[in-house]
């Protein structure tokens, strides 16, 4: 399985990209840096699109990726929550902001939007894929995405602390986590349901308790602002738990 991250950050410039992953050029996981990475021809490439949750980082490229598809006669399987798709079709896809995609052409429409059940695992695209409710200002799920050859990696999307249900129910090799701040911002992060270094460390120390072990880390959705600090604090942290601990940037390519 390789995996491509096509945006690492929760704000963009000229270097900087919202969180997205790419699996094999085929599957993606959330929709912030597509179709500002991709030609027209890879778009098309797509066998499917997992949305985490509706917010504006995690969906934006939907409608444009909506549009290639149309433009080609074309339908392109997005899988998310009913939270999801109700955000789509009445704020993004409304026939006001952009064309109703979720619903033209009649019969075949570009956008072919498929709903999940969390913690119900499916095949998409040949992936095994099991969506895993997080704890977020939103409904948000995460995923753990199976491969074909038998690679397994989550990716837990935007979310607060207190991940011990959710790594009871996945086992990767590779770990995908959003860190968004560092730690002078940790009460806000709590607020808001997000995670800084500190808090990492304790969800990291939680998943050795409960899983015996831990998998490669890579960070996501760091402010790319205060990415210095984070970088450092995440440093300590990865010394502390003796782990294998990176942040992600734009371009990063992971094979499994």
């Amino acid at each position: 399985m390789d995996i491509t991250i096509l945006g690492a950050h929760n704000i963009e410039s000229k270097t900087t990209g919202l969180v997205t992953l790419l699996f094999d050029d085929i599957l993606a996981i959330d929709a912030g840096a597509l179709t500002s990475n991709l030609s027209f021809d890879d778009q098309l490439k797509f066998k499917a699109i997992l949305l985490t949750h509706q917010h504006y980082d995690h969906v934006r490229d939907i409608p444009a990726i909506g549009m290639n598809f149309f433009l080609h006669q074309l339908s392109l399987d997005v899988y998310g929550t009913q939270p999801v798709h109700d955000a789509l079709a009445t704020h993004f896809l409304n026939g006001v902001v952009y064309s109703k995609f979720l619903e033209e052409p009649p019969g075949k429409p570009a956008i072919n939007f498929k709903l999940l059940e969390a913690g119900r695992e499916e095949n998409i695209g040949g992936y095994q894929v099991l969506p895993v409710p997080v704890d977020h200002s939103q409904p948000t799920v995460g995923f753990q995405i199976n491969s074909p050859e038998g690679k397994t990696m989550f990716y837990t999307s935007d979310t607060g602390p207190g991940l011990a249900e959710v790594w009871r129910q996945v086992e990767p090799q590779l770990l995908i986590i959003e860190v968004t701040a560092s730690n002078q911002w940790e009460n806000t992060a709590i607020e808001r349901k997000h995670l800084t270094p500190s808090l990492l460390r304790r969800e990291l120390a939680s998943f050795r308790d409960i899983r015996g072990y831990l998998p490669r880390v890579i960070t996501v959705h760091m402010n790319p602002i205060e990415e210095n600090v984070i970088e450092k604090e995440i440093a300590e942290v990865a010394g502390d738990l003796n782990a294998d601990i990176s942040l992600g940037y734009e371009g990063m390519r992971i094979q499994m």
